[in-house]
């Protein structure tokens, strides 16, 4: 589960940010919680502001990190990292990014700084028994491993240059369980869903294995239910096929036609069952539909394996009411997995203000910075005075906790312009 995020210098993000799933003082709703040492840690929580505040951009640079620990072991030599700095930074300013986790039923804290788009610092501690511990700490291409982990990472020198993470090449040149435990946090625990980017991949996912699965699809009709679609069922019928000469456009070149013919085509036929009659889910359904189905799967697996699902504006194409079921879902996991999931999303949706629904420590702002456009990030329960029955949705409309555009041109004044 992840506890803290924080970042600077990335896009709109100029000064720190630090996001945190550690539960406040609030006693309301405690058994939804989960105790870890001293802390309680929170199940969800949404993150609210205007058009081009930086909502998308702490999804990104959570996205960024994830990747960087995946790929960059692949980056060929010379490859220069991905640095996007604020408009009034440089290269030459730091970029930071942290994040303190809890995979295995350990506590970790990683983190590394960009500069000039290569990494200059690099860190990985472990809390057992609640004490920090060293695993390494890295100064450019330089490695200081912690007193327990000495000579653990020789193998990793060869391999490591100033654009590959020592994490990511640990991962594959050692064989130190809390390397392997933090690498497959970030590529299997730590899920982030963009409609832009992860829709088509999601979308097979699903109907392969609600084909695959029949125990799956009958959660998956439940779940169905449970959002009130009015779904009775789903046929799936999946198969690889070869394409023939004849099947292909006269226009294209011979060399062109053998080709395509070479590769095997995926044959989709997927139909949604309702009372009286069958719709074509790819062809004729509804995009809330669509984006229902592709969510399902992963969602489900999100729920039973303890996963943190991070999205970025996860209300597009989907009912104000579906989506306040699934932020509702999640306060009642525990009653269904032993795991612990989180989901953290941007939203537009000022539905889902509702204290019944989140704490006061799980409603987030972005807001842009008037002297330098920077993303500025904050919760509801650092606002002073908000009280446990105050009706967040009024606040939030009348500007009383900020993060909403400023609009204070009329339609009369600009008609007069």
């Amino acid at each position: 589960m992840l506890l803290e995020f924080s970042c600077s210098n990335h896009k709109s993000i100029k000064n720190k940010i630090m996001f945190s799933m550690i539960a406040g003082k609030d006693d309301t709703d405690e058994d939804t919680l989960f105790e870890y040492g001293n802390n309680k840690v929170l199940n969800s929580a949404i993150i609210y502001g205007a058009n081009g505040s930086g909502k998308s951009n702490f999804v990104d640079a959570i996205s960024f990190m994830k990747t960087m620990v995946i790929d960059s072991l692949n980056y060929q030599p010379g490859k220069p990292l991905r640095q996007e700095t604020h408009k009034l930074l440089s290269l030459n300013d730091d970029s930071v990014y942290f994040m303190q986790f809890i995979t295995k039923g350990i506590r970790y804290a990683f983190g590394f700084t960009l500069n000039k788009c290569l990494i200059k610092e690099e860190f990985l501690y472990v809390f057992p028994n609640g004490r920090q511990q060293k695993i390494y700490e890295r100064q450019e291409e330089n490695i200081f491993p912690g007193d327990k982990y000495k000579n653990k990472f020789e193998l990793c020198k060869s391999a490591l240059k100033p654009n590959k993470l020592l994490l990511s090449c640990a991962a594959n040149f050692s064989q130190i369980v809390d390397i392997m435990n933090v690498f497959n946090f970030f590529r299997d625990e730590l899920v982030v869903y963009s409609n832009e980017h992860m829709s088509n991949s999601w979308m097979g996912y699903s109907l392969k294995t609600i084909q695959a699965n029949s125990k799956v699809k009958q959660n998956v009709l439940k779940l169905l239910k449970y959002f009130g679609t009015g779904i009775k069922d789903l046929n799936i019928n999946i198969k690889g096929t070869q394409l023939k000469e004849n099947d292909l456009p006269t226009f294209l070149s011979d060399q062109d036609k053998l080709e395509i013919i070479k590769q095997n085509t995926t044959l989709i036929n997927a139909q949604v069952m309702y009372d009286q009659f069958s719709v074509d889910l790819l062809k004729e359904e509804s995009k809330g539909i669509k984006k229902l189905i592709e969510f399902v799967c992963p969602f489900i697996e999100i729920i039973l394996k303890g996963k943190v699902l991070i999205c970025d504006e996860i209300e597009t194409s989907l009912h104000e009411s579906i989506v306040y079921k699934m932020f509702e879902f999640f306060k009642t996991t525990k009653m269904i997995s032993d795991e612990f999931p989180q989901i953290i999303s941007t939203t537009h949706d000022t539905s889902l203000l509702k204290l019944d629904l989140f704490r006061r420590d799980q409603i987030w702002f972005t807001e842009l910075k008037k002297t330098d456009r920077s993303t500025d990030l904050y919760s509801l329960a650092e606002i002073k005075n908000v009280r446990k029955d105050e009706n967040i949705l009024k606040g939030y409309i009348s500007g009383k906790y900020g993060a909403i555009p400023m609009l204070n041109e009329s339609m009369e004044s600009l008609a007069k312009e």
